[in-house]
């Protein structure tokens, strides 16, 4: 984003998001596959409804920043402005929080199980 790619940012901030829902979902046993966050964090029961809207908004960045073919005229990167990057990247961070979270409550219940 620093350097001015923000239709970059957009795109990878979805793909952040995107990957760390796979990544819980595959480590508590449950793999899907996809590209919709907003599909695959509904596989984690107790997301939060904020989550489940970032995930909505991070949807809208993964196809239109990163392929010319989508607009009528010009690139993607005519189309992104520094606000939605720092935007895509709140919603990320947000998302990744949430999976940081349920790993640590994963890992606190195992402790507590193994009486630890």
């Amino acid at each position: 984003m620093n350097g001015g790619d923000f239709n970059w940012s957009c795109f990878k901030s979805q793909q952040a998001a995107e990957f760390a829902v796979k990544a819980f979902l595959w480590g508590v046993g449950k793999p899907k596959y996809g590209h919709a966050v907003s599909k695959l964090i509904k596989e984690i029961d107790n997301a939060p409804e904020d989550v489940v809207k970032a995930c909505m908004r991070l949807d809208k960045f993964y196809t239109a920043p990163r392929y010319a073919d989508m607009w009528s005229e010009g690139a993607p990167y005519e189309y992104y402005s520094k606000e939605e990057a720092e935007e895509a990247i709140y919603y990320a961070s947000k998302v990744m929080g949430f999976v940081e979270d349920g790993w640590r409550s994963l890992k606190e219940g195992l402790r507590r199980e193994r009486g630890g």
